[in-house]
């Protein structure tokens, strides 16, 4: 008798709050249908050796309650089975031996393109959908739906980041908090300005291609010269991980002798770049006789593995539902999304970047309202201070300069700001008339005409 087909679930890439929602809601769907279902060990780490030994029967019973845990019940690696065109194979071959034919994968952009890769090469032997995780919200979904994780991630990072600032405001420093976000920065904008941090720097608002480290820099002093300006001497800037990317390796001689992860990629954890940026400020500062302490921070590992707060418990049980129940049903080549709370699978066809040939990633957009907001409200060197004469002379003063050199320093900085949002632009002339700017706003209301119910 030909043995029944089961459905497998693995997780890639690093961990994310959340995981065990969709794997505890993908298989409580998958048994009530009556469909066996495994969980793989360890990504496709042991798939594409060959070696099906590692795997553990997912069942309701086990599953029931773990969604209110972080972490991966049948674990994660970022192993990479599309460098290989045997891993791939042998991927294939060993889900095909355990009797697999739908598989759901969770994990980031490099889990998509895996997913992808090997629901081509099974050529409809096995069905693939992939669930969109990552705290660093970078998937290509659409802009206002999140990756899962990203809220979790930000509300623990957002209390790390409330307690450093009491702290720099107590002891008197600046805190350089290095942020997940390996090429986006909606993390660490997520997270400074929820907790109203001085200043976020992500890597979206620098220009493309090398970013100058004296840039990064010079923001950072120029922020400090400003605080101290109106009397404060601490601060915090968070700074997404991903602007080291975009630093010219010359400019950090680690940069090549550190080690690199299985899609390639530099494993910014060996890169110290909290230590980097305090150095060179501190160096930048005592160029203008300014003696300051700054503490580097990173924070990301924390987060990676909270427990989901109930907003990633409720979304990834809706995910890991429309996972299996859309593979049970004959889907196929799909990564899922939640929509306006409705289910749309986006299919991998649509999924890839003609220019690179990998998963779309989605940055930052610095020209939305939303980043316009964020930069209104950072202490940073700004347009309108070099057009501020009393403004310009204080700072100035601050650093021991002339107005004409620190012009000279710092002017280049605003090249590239940012218009601040015009509120005029979206109101509708029949809001404008609804409230006229002249109208007194002590003066008493209209009097209604006898009989007219209260508003």
């Amino acid at each position: 008798m030909r043995e029944r087909k089961r459905l497998a679930i693995l997780v890639g890439g690093g961990p994310a709050p959340g995981i065990n929602s969709v794997i505890g809601a993908a298989t409580i769907r998958s048994c009530l249908e009556g469909t066996e279902v495994l969980g793989i060990r360890d990504g496709f780490e042991w798939l594409m050796q060959g070696n099906i030994d590692r795997v553990v029967p997912l069942t309701i019973e086990g599953v029931s309650r773990i969604h209110f845990r972080g972490g991966s019940w049948i674990g994660i690696s970022r192993s990479n089975p599309t460098k290989d065109p045997q891993h791939l194979e042998n991927a294939v071959i060993s889900l095909l031996r355990l009797n697999v034919s739908m598989l759901i994968t969770i994990g980031g952009d490099d889990t998509a393109f895996s997913a992808m890769k090997l629901e081509q090469k099974a050529g409809g032997r096995i069905r693939v959908v992939h669930v969109p995780k990552t705290i660093d919200n970078d998937l290509d979904l659409p802009p206002e739906i999140d990756t899962f994780g990203f809220q979790t991630a930000r509300h623990v990072g957002v209390d790390i980041v409330k307690n450093i600032m009491v702290d720099a405001n107590t002891t008197s420093r600046w805190y350089f908090i290095i942020a997940m976000g390996r090429k986006a920065g909606h993390l660490a904008l997520g997270m400074g300005k929820a907790a109203g941090a001085t200043l976020t720097l992500v890597p979206e608002e620098f220009e493309h291609g090398r970013i100058s480290l004296r840039r990064i820099v010079d923001t950072l002093v120029g922020a400090i010269i400003k605080r101290l300006s109106y009397g404060r001497r601490d601060g915090v800037a968070v700074i997404a991980e991903g602007v080291v990317l975009g630093i010219d390796p010359a400019e950090l001689e680690s940069l090549d002798d550190v080690e690199r992860d299985a899609h390639g990629h530099v494993r910014i954890a060996e890169i110290n770049l909290g230590e980097i940026l305090k150095a060179a400020v501190q160096r930048r500062l005592k160029d203008f006789g300014i003696k300051h302490t700054v503490v580097a921070k990173n924070i990301g590992y924390e987060l990676r593995c909270a427990d989901p707060i109930p907003f990633d418990m409720e979304y990834c049980r809706d995910l890991g539902y429309c996972a299996a129940k859309y593979l049970l049903h004959g889907g196929n080549a799909a990564m899922m999304s939640m929509q306006g709370g409705h289910f749309v699978p986006i299919p991998f066809s649509t999924m890839i970047d003609p220019e690179t040939g990998r998963t779309r990633v989605r940055m930052v957009d610095i020209h939305s309202h939303r980043y316009q907001i964020a930069r209104r409200y950072m202490i940073r060197l700004r347009r309108d201070d070099f057009e501020d004469p009393h403004e310009l002379a204080k700072f100035a003063a601050t650093c021991g300069l002339t107005i004409d050199e620190f012009r000279e320093s710092f002017q280049y900085l605003i090249a590239d700001e940012p218009p601040p949002l015009d509120i005029d632009l979206y109101m509708s002339d029949h809001s404008k008339r609804a409230a006229p700017i002249d109208a007194d706003p002590l003066a008493p209301p209209p009097k209604r005409p006898k009989g007219t119910p209260n508003p």
